[in-house]
């Protein structure tokens, strides 16, 4: 009798095992059954060459930039396109992790729960928030230049425009990309996946913490004679602005003038602003995570504050956060997420519903960030030229950044429409361009022009 009942105890605990075991498995068929099937060993879906053989992707205009034609995948005819769209859509062999053939391969199967991947083979549409025309222009204008170009809708959250260079050709990949520094980093998506040292653009953080620690800064007048000396560093300025106030500083991105407010402020408050502004967080772009920003406040001295507040030191800053930043600036306070889907057609012709963003907390209080917004559209009209940017209501800085003594600086530009019509936030980064306004600028001009004229 005990024997039966010791072995009635153990089928009770197989069995109980059993069950549990079925029920993970059940949890993660339902959870993970997407991603499952559409794992490269899956013959289903990716050829011999582990080419995902299933989905076309299209961008927000329903221009084809990748399908499948007769077993092989293909891309956009013209090859700058192709180029230019490279890291929203992705290569052949999944070495662009960004890219929607990688990164979204469960979504571009026709997996269901009830189906599997049965048929997937014809797989889903696809299409991105990205103008291919858009990207075509951004990857011209940076003119063979490392870097990245994007522009968003703060309001909706839609990515309308993602470039990411050096690129290549996913039909004729380089044989010397491995070796060859023109491709260095190729695989890499900047605006994504990357930090830089921010230089100036940094100045509109410093900006804010000033504005709400520092109840009379606007009526404040400050003084540049080229450099100054702080903790017995010397702080040098690109100019001698002689006296200004804050406005006028702002436009002129006077070092003296922000060092001063650096010191004034504090590494606590500009710690606090940094982190409020989301440029040490990471968003998730429909899944895909942005590298988060890094800045050191620990036992700083004080002629490092003066330059981490000029946006020197060890400030390094993620482009896409940036420019949800200029969003938020834009918009009150809070701006939308971004967001790379626009929606997905499976193979009945039936669509998703339109992707929703959702909304950042307050990257910078409603009042300040008016302050801020006027003080960048002065800067605009005082320093950059608004023959530049014709009908535009545009806000914007640039930033000059040193990454060494031997090499040319990034060049930065970035800013947003008011225009209620288009209401954009972007950035611009050319790696080692030289100046902010000149240099990424330009390239910003020429990419809004073709997205609000038209031409």
């Amino acid at each position: 009798m005990k024997k039966i009942e010791r072995r009635a105890v153990v089928c009770i605990i197989l069995a109980l095992a059993l069950t549990f075991g079925m029920g993970v498995f059940l949890f993660r068929y339902f959870t993970s059954g997407s991603k499952w099937a559409s794992s490269a060993f899956n013959r289903h879906l990716y050829n011999t060459s582990g080419v995902l053989a299933s989905g076309t992707v299209l961008d927000r205009d329903g221009d084809i930039l990748s399908e499948v034609a007769d077993g092989a995948r293909t891309y956009y005819p013209n090859e700058i396109v192709r180029k230019a769209t490279l890291h929203a859509v992705g290569d052949l062999h999944g070495r662009i992790g960004t890219g929607a053939l990688n990164a979204f391969a469960d979504e571009l199967t026709g997996y269901s729960l009830l189906g599997g991947a049965y048929n997937a083979s014809k797989g889903k549409e696809m299409y991105l928030t990205i103008d291919a025309r858009y990207n075509y222009e951004a990857y011209q204008a940076l003119n063979g230049k490392s870097g990245t170009v994007a522009v968003y809708n703060y309001k909706t959250g839609e990515i309308l425009c993602m470039v990411s260079a050096p690129s290549y050709d996913p039909l004729s990949v380089p044989a010397d990309i491995e070796t060859n520094e023109r491709y260095d980093g190729a695989y890499l998506n900047r605006f994504l996946s990357s930090t830089f040292t921010p230089g100036s653009v940094y100045k509109t953080v410093t900006l804010a913490a000033a504005l709400e620690a520092l109840s009379d800064v606007e009526s404040r007048t400050f003084l540049c004679e080229g450099s100054i000396r702080i903790d017995g560093e010397e702080i040098v300025c690109s100019g001698v602005h002689g006296e200004q106030n804050l406005r006028q500083a702002f436009a002129n991105s006077c070092n003296v003038a922000f060092a001063l407010l650096a010191q004034e402020v504090g590494a606590e408050s500009l710690r606090r602003q940094t982190e409020k502004a989301g440029l040490t967080s990471s968003y998730s772009v429909d899944t895909l995570p942005t590298a988060k920003g890094s800045f050191s406040w620990e036992n700083i001295t004080p002629a490092s504050l003066a330059w981490a507040g000029v946006g020197q030191y060890k400030n390094q800053v993620n482009p896409c956060a940036l420019m949800v930043y200029m969003g938020a600036i834009a918009n009150g306070g809070k701006a939308a997420e971004p967001i790379l889907i626009q929606k997905t057609v499976n193979t009945l012709g039936l669509s998703s519903l339109p992707n929703r963003a959702g909304k950042t907390a307050a990257l910078i209080s409603s009042d300040t960030a008016q302050t801020v917004a006027e003080m960048m559209a002065y800067n605009v009209e005082a320093t950059y030229g608004t023959s530049r940017f014709p009908n535009m209501d545009i806000c914007a800085k640039s930033g000059t950044a040193e990454v060494g003594p031997d090499e040319a600086p990034h060049a930065w530009f970035t800013g947003f429409l008011r225009d209620v019509e288009t209401p954009y936030a972007f950035v611009v980064l050319v790696e080692h361009g030289g100046g902010g306004s000149s240099v990424a600028g330009s390239v910003a001009g020429k990419v809004l022009d073709i997205m609000v004229n038209g031409y």
